[in-house]
C-alpha cells in the first residue's frame, strides 16, 4: 500500500484558507445538531469535476481534458488506447472495481491513471445483476456504462442540479478523502469509529487492522454466521454514550448490496436495524450492545423525516440509504439526489435548521476517476477524493474548501462540539486497542470549523424540488 502511494505524499498539505476557524466554544452557541448524509460510490471529479472554482479535471483552453486515461485490452473495448473524460449526461452508471487492490491500482503510484485497466479487470458487466430489483436494467446499465468506459465519465450541473445549487449556496469541499483506501465496508467502520479491524474475540485488544474486511470471507471455514462478526474496540458511539450525547443511525428501508470487497455489484439483501451488515456496522460493536444502545439503529428515513419535523433531532445523526437510493451503481444518479434532496428539505424547514449542520458525502469513489493523488497518513490510507457537502445556515455561502479532509474529520468536529475535545485515543479513552493512528489527530487533517461563520447573517433554507417523487414513496415503503 505505502508503495502504490509513495508518490503521493506531497498532495496532503494543508492549503491555507485565509479565514479563521472559530474555535469549538463559538460553534457550540449555534451548532446543536449535526447530520452526516453518506452515499455511494461517486468520486469528486465524477460530480463536481467542472465545478467553477474546485480542484477539477485538468482541461485546456478550450476545455478538453488534459488527460487521457490508459485502457486495457482485457476490457474488450474497441476504441482508442486510452480515454479523456467525457460528460455522461446517463443517469445509470457501471463505474468500477473499487476494493483495495482496486485503489492501489487506480492511484498507481499517484499516476492516478488505472481506472480503465482495472476495469477491464474487474469488469463484470450484466452477470452482476443477478438478484437485483429490476436485472435488466442494471444489466442494460452495466454493459452500457462499461461499454463506454464511463469510469471516466463525469457528470455536470445538467445530471444533478440540486447538488450544484447547494455546492453555490452553501460549502463544497474538494479535498474530502475517504478515508481508506478500501470500499464501502471499511468506510462506514471508519465513519463510526476511525478504524477497521478484526477482532480474536471481545477484547480491543485481540482486534489487528484489517481495511478490507468482509462479511464473508470472516465467516468461511467458522460455520459462522457472516453477520457474528464482532467489532471490540471503540467506536464514537461509546463516547457519546459516556458523555450523555443523544445520537441515531438512520438506516434506509430496503436493501443493500451486500458485496464482498468492492465487487460492483451483487444480490442485494435487506437491511435491518439490528443486523451487521456493510453500511450497518454499529450491531457488531461490542460497545453499542454493552451500552444497550442498538435501538438507536432506527429503521427508516421516515422516522427522520418525523424527527426533522418535530424538532427531535438527536445531537448526532448518520443517514444511510437504501440500495435503490444510494447512487451505487447499477442504481440511478436522480433517485438519489431526489432522496437526498428531501431529506435535506425536511430538515431546513423544520424547527431544528437553524442550529443544524448537514455534512454530505460519498462513501468511496466506486471506481470513478478522479486526477487528484490521495496523501499517506497510515497503512489504511487515506482513500480517492469524494464529493462533500457543507450545508447549514452558517456555512459559508459560496465556499470552496480546499483544506485536506476526510471523515475523520467528522469524528473530530462531533467530538471537538459535543466531547470537550475528547478523541477516540486508546491511551486515554479508557479502552486500549492496537488501531495504528488516532485518526483526529494526524496533523494534515483539516478542520471543519474553517467552514463556518458564526458572524454572519443565517443563510435560509434552499428548499428544493426533488424532482422524483419515486424514491420518497420507495423509501416510506419500506423499500417495495
Amino acid at each position: 500500500m505505502l508503495l502504490a502511494l509513495a508518490g503521493t505524499a506531497a498532495c496532503g498539505a494543508p492549503r491555507p484558507s485565509g479565514h479563521p476557524a472559530p474555535d469549538a466554544g463559538t460553534a457550540a452557541d449555534f451548532i446543536r445538531h449535526v447530520v452526516v448524509i453518506m452515499q455511494e460510490n461517486r468520486s469528486f471529479d465524477d460530480y463536481f469535476g467542472t465545478f467553477p472554482g474546485a480542484d477539477g479535471i485538468p482541461m485546456d483552453d478550450a476545455g478538453v481534458p488534459t488527460v487521457c486515461v490508459p485502457v486495457s485490452g482485457d476490457g474488450g473495448w474497441d476504441f482508442a488506447d486510452c480515454v479523456r473524460p467525457f460528460h455522461d449526461p446517463h443517469d445509470y452508471n457501471a463505474g468500477g472495481p473499487h476494493g483495495e487492490a482496486d485503489a492501489i491500482a487506480d492511484v498507481n503510484g499517484g499516476a492516478m491513471n488505472g481506472f480503465l485497466v482495472q476495469l477491464g479487470v474487474g469488469g463484470i458487466g450484466s452477470s452482476g445483476c443477478t438478484g437485483q430489483t429490476n436485472p435488466a436494467a442494471c444489466a442494460d446499465a452495466m454493459d452500457a456504462g462499461l461499454a463506454r468506459g464511463d469510469a471516466v465519465g463525469y457528470h455536470t450541473e445538467a445530471e444533478i442540479p440540486n447538488y450544484w445549487a447547494y455546492a453555490r449556496a452553501f460549502t463544497l469541499q474538494d479535498a474530502m478523502f475517504e478515508p481508506n483506501s478500501s470500499w464501502s465496508m471499511a468506510a462506514h467502520l471508519f465513519l463510526v469509529s476511525e478504524w477497521s479491524a478484526r477482532c480474536a474475540s471481545t477484547d480491543p485488544d485481540s482486534c489487528v487492522n484489517d481495511q478490507s474486511y468482509d462479511l464473508g470471507e470472516a465467516a468461511k471455514g467458522s460455520g459462522d454466521d457472516p453477520k457474528s462478526n464482532v467489532f471490540a474496540w471503540t467506536d464514537l458511539t461509546y463516547l457519546l454514550h459516556q458523555a450523555g450525547v443523544s445520537w441515531r443511525y438512520y438506516l434506509g428501508q430496503g436493501d443493500e448490496p451486500d458485496c464482498d470487497d468492492g465487487a460492483m455489484t451483487c444480490p442485494p439483501v435487506p437491511l435491518q436495524g439490528d443486523t451487521l451488515s456493510i453500511w450497518n456496522p454499529l450491531p457488531g460493536f461490542v460497545t453499542v450492545a454493552q451500552d444497550h444502545e442498538l435501538g438507536n439503529v432506527v429503521e427508516g428515513v421516515d422516522q427522520l423525516l418525523l424527527d426533522a419535523k418535530d424538532g427531535t433531532l438527536p445531537a448526532v445523526s448518520w443517514v444511510i440509504p437504501a440500495n435503490q437510493v444510494s447512487e451505487h451503481p447499477p442504481n440511478g444518479v436522480a433517485e438519489g439526489q431526489a432522496y437526498v434532496t428531501t431529506i435535506v428539505n425536511a430538515i431546513m424547514q423544520g424547527p431544528d435548521w437553524s442550529s443544524t449542520v448537514i455534512f454530505l458525502a460519498w462513501d468511496d469513489w466506486g471506481g470513478f476517476y478522479d486526477h487528484v493523488g490521495p496523501p499517506i497518513v497510515d497503512e489504511n490510507g487515506y482513500g480517492l477524493r469524494v464529493p462533500a457537502l457543507v450545508i447549514s445556515p452558517w456555512a459559508r455561502p459560496g465556499y470552496v474548501d480546499h483544506q485536506t479532509l476526510s471523515f475523520d474529520a467528522y469524528a473530530k468536529f462531533i467530538e471537538d462540539l459535543f466531547l470537550g475535545g475528547q478523541r477516540l485515543d486508546p491511551t486515554t479513552d479508557g479502552r486500549p486497542d492496537p488501531r495504528p493512528t488516532v485518526r483526529e489527530e494526524v496533523p494534515v487533517l483539516g478542520d471543519l470549523m474553517n467552514d463556518f461563520d458564526f458572524s454572519q447573517k443565517p443563510l435560509p433554507p434552499l428548499v428544493l424540488s426533488p424532482n422524483d417523487s419515486a424514491a420518497l414513496d420507495y423509501q416510506l415503503d419500506g423499500g417495495s
